[in-house]
Formats: structure tokens, sequence, C-alpha cells
């Protein structure tokens, strides 16, 4: 693990393809080791080829080679992959008491296009893994409930994504306008999840995303 932490701090100066001095000190201080552990782990990362290592008096010049940087290409495909399974874990928090007056709106549409009468209210759920709620949902086709006008006010375009949790269907729910990747995921859902499934606050799910 340290191997890799170093290659990517490596990487994160500037190493790849060009010798870049560094000093064994600032690196040590990075990973939270000794410059004794860190001379080590160059040592062998130069002998597997990741690095290419010149040692001019104090100054240490090295380079990530092709090999290593086509390893961190493949590190990246596959956490690329690992983030990218439709799983999502989280703890369950209190909203802002917004979401039943929202789904009240939306809930001839949510019956029309995801086919539920829905429970006046959102499960709120903190993500803990992955990042955002957008990287579990990156490879899911969501279901656009269209926006419209009540009583002189705009309602938005909403994207709905199936989901279930412990084998209830649902669906995480996000307004099309927005910016910012939430770390939130309002979840809607024909029964009150809390007490269907005795979840409290700070209780930790997993959702796993519907295809």
């Amino acid at each position: 693990m340290k191997n890799i932490k170093l290659l990517v701090s490596l990487a994160r100066r500037g190493a790849v393809g060009k010798m870049t001095r560094v000093t064994v000190r600032e690196l040590a201080d990075e990973l939270e080791v000794s410059p004794q552990t860190v001379l080590r782990l160059l040592r062998e990362m130069e002998e597997e080829g990741l690095i290419e290592r010149n040692v001019e008096g104090k100054k240490t010049l090295i380079e990530v080679t092709p090999e290593g940087a086509s390893f961190l290409q493949r590190l990246c495909d596959e956490i690329s992959k690992a983030l990218s399974t439709g799983v999502i874990v989280g703890e369950v928090v209190s909203g802002l008491g917004e979401g039943a007056y929202y789904v009240r709106q939306y809930a001839p549409l949510i019956r029309e296009y995801l086919g539920f009468e829905p429970y006046p209210g959102t499960l709120n759920v903190r993500v803990l893994f992955p990042k955002t709620v957008f990287d579990a949902l990156c490879n899911a086709r969501p279901v656009i409930i269209p926006g419209f006008t009540k009583e002189g006010r705009t309602f938005g375009d909403v994207k709905a994504y199936r989901v279930r949790i412990d084998g209830v269907e649902g669906a995480i729910v996000v307004p099309s306008r927005t910016v910012h990747p939430p770390k939130i995921a309002e979840i809607v859902a024909p029964v009150n999840l809390r007490k269907k499934l005795g979840l409290n606050d700070g209780d930790r799910i997993r959702i796993e995303v519907v295809e």
C-alpha cells in the first residue's frame, strides 16, 4: 500500500516522464514513515521498474517510468470500476422537513413515471461511499419526471434513479438543475422507510441502484 501511495505522490510532483527533484524527508513526512522506509520503498520500486532514480550528492532525482505510469493508469481504471458498482453506503440523517411538501407536489407524476404512490416524505442518507451520489449513479439511466407550474410557482424537472434498500423499492430523486454533486441522497418510496426498516439517525444502510 505504501508503495502505491509513494508512486502516486511522485506522479503528483510531476515525476511522470521526467526526472524530478524530491527530498526523502518530504516524502517521509507525507507518508508518515521514516526516511529509511522511504529509501527501502524507492529501492523496491526501482527494482520493479516503476521508477528510475539518480542520486547526486544530496539531490535525489526520480522519474516514474512508462511501466510505472501504466500501473497507475490500471489502478485508476480499477478504482473507477469499484466506484461504479451501483452501491451506496451511507448513514441516515434528518432532513430539513421540506421533503413531504415536495413529494406531495410531485406525487401524481411519481405515480405516473415510477409506478407507486409515494409516502409523503423522503429518507435522507449521507453518502459515505462512494464520494458523492453521482459517483454511484453515473452508469444508471434516470427516469425524468417533468417539471410543471402550479399556482404560479414553477417546479423543475427531477431525475429519479430506481433503488432498493433491504428489498424495498424506491428512488433517489435529484433536481435536474443541481450543479454540485450531492452528498445527501433523498429517497422516495411507497412506504415510510424509517418505520419499515426500523431506521434511526446515524444508522448505516446499503442502497442498491436498480438498472
